[in-house]
């Protein structure tokens, strides 16, 4: 994990992937392979036993962090006297375009929602916090599209603020994929969840909104963060096939953003693929998402085969 390397010095404790499954404990398998096929995505071929080596460990991990965080904040209301509203459980989970960030977070959801303290757990991606493509070809911002300066970080972080702070009924903004845009009108309401999972590209960069002299980083309101790592030659690959499956399906809806692509040969298909990877996606991931892989709590690193091959866990 080069930087995250096993050494004396490094904040990090690595494990192999048999020595991570071992850490499942008696924890109970909870998902079925039906579960599992419904919440991956397109070219991710996690299962079940996946989920038993890998998965069911981290909920393991994130169940008791959260009980001894809700034992933390009983005793603080109990020596202030206060019967405060109840402050969810923030989970960031980053890492670059087709690395598996949504079928983590879908999986994690799934497997936390059943452990018997934590029955509420709500699921936010940052996508719906994308600039409208309006404001972005107004600002020449479409081909920075992911970037940091693309989304409406000041939202963003009052709508962090607002879960934060326990507030109920919280909204946040919905994406379509379809359209490649954020939808007018609609929205995901967040009220009161045990645990909130935000999922995005650069949900651990330290970044501010624009003209702001001092603000907290989103990164600032979670007490738990995990970057899902693979070398950038893999994550490539993983995107040229993912674009070129797309192709062949989501893309032939003639709602789709992409339509125009889904007439393209093969060839000129995975050329397009090529050059938006290039333009967009490797610097990115070079220049804003890799940089924030040491601010988790946690790393997970896929091999090949998009399986979880190590795991980095942040020394407390």
């Amino acid at each position: 994990m080069d930087v995250l390397a096993a050494k004396p010095e490094s904040p990090y404790r690595v494990f192999s992937r048999e020595e991570w499954a071992s850490l499942r404990a008696d924890t109970p398998l909870t998902l079925s392979e039906a579960d599992v096929a419904r919440l991956r995505s397109l070219d991710d071929p996690v299962d079940l036993k996946e989920v038993e080596q890998i998965y069911l460990p981290i909920s393991r991990l994130l169940a008791l962090y959260v009980e001894a965080t809700q034992g933390l904040f009983r005793a603080t209301r109990s020596f202030l006297g206060s019967n405060g509203a109840k402050v969810p459980y923030i989970i960031g989970i980053g890492g670059s375009v087709a690395v598996g960030k949504s079928t983590t977070s879908r999986l994690l959801q799934a497997l936390l929602h059943r452990w018997p303290n934590m029955p509420k757990v709500s699921l936010v991606t940052t996508d719906g916090f994308l600039l409208p493509n309006a404001v972005l070809e107004a600002e020449g911002l479409m081909a920075r599209k992911g970037f940091p300066e693309s989304y409406d970080l000041a939202a963003l972080l009052r709508f962090m603020s607002d879960i934060k702070a326990g507030k109920g009924r919280v909204t946040a903004p919905v994406y379509s994929h379809l359209t490649y845009d954020v939808m007018p009108g609609a929205e995901v309401v967040v009220d009161h969840p045990d645990i909130l999972i935000l999922e995005g590209l650069n949900v651990l960069q330290a970044g501010r909104p624009k003209g702001a002299k001092a603000s907290p980083f989103v990164s600032d309101f979670f007490d738990f963060s995990i970057f899902i790592d693979a070398d950038e030659q893999l994550i490539h690959d993983w995107y040229v096939e993912r674009f070129l499956h797309l192709r062949e399906s989501a893309f032939r809806d003639p709602q789709s953003f992409f339509n125009r692509y889904a007439s393209l040969p093969e060839e000129d298909a995975r050329k397009k693929a090529e050059g938006l990877w290039a333009k967009i996606n490797l610097p990115n991931l070079r220049d804003n998402i890799l940089p924030t892989r040491q601010r988790a709590s946690l790393v997970l690193r896929k091999g090949a085969d998009h399986r979880v091959e190590e795991v980095a866990l942040r020394k407390l």
